[in-house]
């Protein structure tokens, strides 16, 4: 990475930090609690007035849109900085509920970040979106084309590309696989070889390929091995079309006898175990922090521990964005993202369709989400520290397990596969690019973006 960049990334860093302090107590929702002592008249035209001004700024995002060329980069000219300041003043003004500071910042940042260009301007656009719809009430029709969501289609696409270009959740699955198929061995003797995998999240079945091809290596015609995947998913069309591609995988597999089973999220299980002494292995990967309270989060761990697994992977985002103050949430995410945009410039081309789709499709939904998610008394995700969910699991019963030599080996061979433009980073050396990192005394290993972790894996077992 450049020097520039590297000054950049600690200016930013410095100006978060800053902001964090700064924060002021939130008074409300703009548009539903701006002056609600006026006459009825007057409120309504207040409101028109609001509107037309929304009008006029969304009409200076759809220019910044519509650019055929990116616009001059801001941090190549030294101006990150003052693009950062100018969103975290912005941030403050929805805070307070300045209306005539919100709209006025929200114009010039539009003047200024572009969709295709340089890290910076990209996360800033983003933001900006959530911000102006963090103006808006959501029967507003602006509140809706600023929210767009991506088709599942769409949405699917996006999460592919980031899987074949970034080692972010090749990471995570690759990390979870290797610890599952050791506590398997660790049975054999006993377990039948015979495999059980509950995924409470399992998506588009991405993670389980591997594991399957691992587990068919260990396997022979005489002596085969059978694998089981209870997932659960949050609709049958994606959960069939899951069943079907790993089934389809499954196939070129003759040494193993594969069995799926979708479930949806909710569903009431009685009884998940199908065979005699087989190894349990609970995959919790990304989906803790998508339960709407703390008690949810609760009754699942106590469920787990119930199943009595011989592993529990847990995965989880790093970060501190749970639903305390709006300005703290903000600050973490500005953060976070900042390193995600940053390192896609070190998977993709600037100019890469598949870049852009991932950051809008993906990145920017969930950045905007995350902006309007405690309105309306909707919950945000519990995204925490890896500290918060060691303490949450052993308060459950569960006890952390070393991460093996094998999965931090595997783990810097996937990095060095994925890393095009700068220099890949391990544990104590400084520097930008993506890091791997043992952490809890062994006990956790984390992918990192410069200083910044992105995800941290660990392996548990009931106690």
């Amino acid at each position: 990475m450049k020097d520039s960049d590297l000054e950049e990334d600690e200016l930013l860093n410095l100006s978060l930090s800053v902001a964090a302090d700064r924060e002021r107590k939130k008074k409300g929702k703009i548009v539903r609690e701006h002056n609600v002592s006026m006459s009825s008249t007057t409120m309504m035209n207040s409101y028109e007035s609001y509107e037309g001004k929304i009008f006029r700024l969304l009409q200076m995002r759809e220019q910044m849109l519509r650019q055929d060329h990116r616009r001059k980069g801001v941090v190549e000219d030294g101006n990150g900085l003052s693009l950062i300041h100018l969103l975290l003043s912005t941030a403050t003004a929805v805070d307070d509920n300045n209306l005539d500071s919100s709209l006025e910042n929200l114009t010039d940042l539009y003047q200024t970040v572009s969709l295709t260009g340089d890290s910076v301007q990209r996360v800033v656009a983003y933001f900006a979106d959530g911000l102006a719809a963090r103006l808006l009430t959501r029967k507003s029709p602006f509140y809706d084309m600023l929210m767009e969501e991506p088709t599942s289609e769409e949405e699917f696409l996006a999460f592919t590309d980031l899987y074949r270009v970034s080692p972010y959740y090749q990471f995570a699955h690759f990390t979870a696989n290797q610890a599952i198929l050791e506590a398997f061995e660790k049975e054999e003797g006993r377990n039948n070889r015979a495999l059980h995998v509950i995924d409470f999240d399992v998506s588009y079945g991405f993670q389980w390929p591997s594991l399957i091809q691992s587990l068919s290596e260990k396997a022979t015609s005489g002596n085969r091995i059978s694998l089981r995947i209870t997932g659960f998913g949050k609709n049958l069309k994606e959960l069939q079309e899951t069943e079907s591609r790993l089934v389809s995988f499954s196939k070129g597999f003759g040494s193993l006898v594969f069995e799926f089973q979708g479930l949806l999220r909710g569903s009431r299980v009685i009884n998940l175990r199908k065979k005699k002494n087989e190894t349990v292995a609970v995959n919790l990967v990304s989906y803790l922090n998508t339960l709407s309270c703390f008690m949810k989060i609760s009754d699942t761990l106590g469920f787990v521990h119930s199943l009595n697994p011989s592993i529990v992977v847990l995965v989880e985002q790093e970060g501190s964005r749970s639903p305390r103050s709006f300005l703290s949430r903000f600050t973490d995410s500005l953060h976070y993202f900042a390193a995600m945009f940053d390192s896609l410039d070190d998977c993709l081309p600037l100019e890469s369709a598949e870049r852009l789709r991932i950051e809008k499709k993906l990145l920017g939904k969930e950045i905007k989400s995350m902006l309007n998610n405690d309105v309306d008394g909707v919950d945000s995700p519990k995204y925490e520290r890896m500290e918060t969910w060691k303490a949450r699991m052993e308060n459950h019963g569960f006890v952390a397990t070393k991460i093996s030599s094998k999965s931090m080996i595997q783990a810097k061979l996937l990095l060095k596969m994925r890393t095009h433009y700068c220099p890949l980073q391990f544990e104590e050396e400084g520097g930008g690019g993506f890091r791997v990192s043992e952490r809890d005394e062994g006990r956790a290993i984390s992918l990192g973006w410069q200083n910044r972790f992105l995800l941290t894996v660990s392996a548990w077992q009931s106690v």
